[in-house]
């Protein structure tokens, strides 16, 4: 097939790194792949102003960030300005893929020779990412494909005669793994910091500093897309910047627990790299969190908006008995092992085909 993803800008996010996994691997499989996204976005004056009093720095222009189809060997082409994507800047193919909601109506919008129309819808809560722009992108002629549970129901709920196929996320179990292991000689816990404020870093800094009462040496191990934080770091915080892919698996595998602190999610790979690397999580009830850790073991679910409850457990994971600790780890570890990325290809693959091979989807 000749496959076709159409993205914003494409750097170090969770989704395009899913895009990423998914395009590397059709490649592999003889698939004519081409990815077509957007430059970044130039600074606004506001934005400006922000890095130069938080971060100390001028942001410059509109410079490319690193993305994970680097390496990949995809056949990433970027327009030459931020613009809806049009025909010229996409060659003809069997399947066109929109894979944001500001993408959707552009898809929706190409001619047939782009191929069959489809909408990987992989997140809701984003910033700048309202309900009720979302609803109208789930009523256009394209196929949706999602990725949790959570994302089938709100789109079903909403636009209820709308079919929607589920094919959940994976890990890769060669990148991230772990031995069967204790607990942190330093009582340890981690989490991806990111700045948006639907990500809950203001949660899990309060969280920290609640628990870190009770346990004087707690540590809290961090990395994320972004040189220097916004915001000063507590004590005991230790800040990564872009580590590289192979160092990740340390960081999951050095903390007793994850967590995961979203207020709203499409999916939450995080969740699923931890667990892969025997670390139980500590997670919200966003994106895919209840389907991996409610049902399944691996961790537990906490109220949203309660810091108190995080720390709450965050105390508990750390000073629990190893034997029950190690119970925990091992549910976590389980839970990463029935389903694979060539499971969730051969999903997509099929998908697809059926994309091609379907009636144009009618308006909804």
């Amino acid at each position: 097939m000749r496959v076709r993803w159409i993205l914003p800008e494409a750097y170090l996010a969770g989704g395009t790194k899913l895009i990423a996994i998914y395009a590397e691997r059709l490649m592999k499989r003889g698939h004519d792949v081409v990815v077509v996204s957007t430059p970044r976005l130039k600074p606004t004056p506001r934005q400006r102003l922000r890095a130069l009093v938080r971060e100390k720095r001028w942001l410059e222009g509109p410079q490319r960030r690193a993305s994970h189809f680097d390496e990949t060997g995809v056949d990433h082409r970027i327009i030459e300005s931020t613009r809806p994507i049009v025909d010229s800047d996409v060659p003809d193919g069997d399947v066109v893929i929109a894979t944001w909601w500001e993408t959707a109506s552009a898809v929706a919008a190409l001619s047939p020779s782009k191929g069959a129309k489809a909408y990987l819808m992989m997140d809701y809560g984003a910033p700048g990412m309202a309900l009720e722009d979302l609803i109208p992108t789930w009523r256009l002629p394209l196929h949706i494909i999602t990725i949790s549970q959570f994302l089938v129901d709100l789109i079903q709920e909403h636009v209820p005669d709308t079919r929607v196929e589920l094919i959940p996320c994976s890990v890769d179990s060669e990148q991230f793994s772990a031995p069967k292991r204790g607990k942190s000689a330093v009582p340890t816990v981690g989490f991806l910091y990111r700045d948006d404020w639907v990500k809950g870093a203001d949660l899990v800094l309060e969280a920290f500093g609640i628990a870190r009462k009770q346990i004087p040496d707690l540590r809290l191990l961090t990395f994320g897309p972004r040189d220097a934080l916004a915001v000063s770091p507590p004590e005991g915080m230790e800040y990564r910047a872009f580590p590289a892919t192979d160092s990740l698996r340390d960081i999951y595998s050095s903390c007793d627990a994850w967590l995961f602190a979203s207020r709203s999610e499409g999916f939450g790979l995080p969740i699923l790299e931890a667990m892969a690397c025997r670390t139980p999580v500590i997670a919200t009830p966003a994106g895919a969190a209840p389907e991996l850790i409610e049902k399944r073991g691996g961790g537990v679910l906490i109220k949203h908006e309660d810091p108190n409850d995080m720390a709450r457990e965050i105390v508990r994971f750390c000073t629990m008995e190893e034997s029950v600790w190690m119970r925990y780890s091992d549910a976590a570890f389980e839970t990463t092992r029935s389903y694979s990325w060539d499971d969730a290809t051969d999903l997509l693959e099929a998908a697809l085909q059926r994309v091609a091979e379907a009636p144009p989807r009618r308006d909804g």
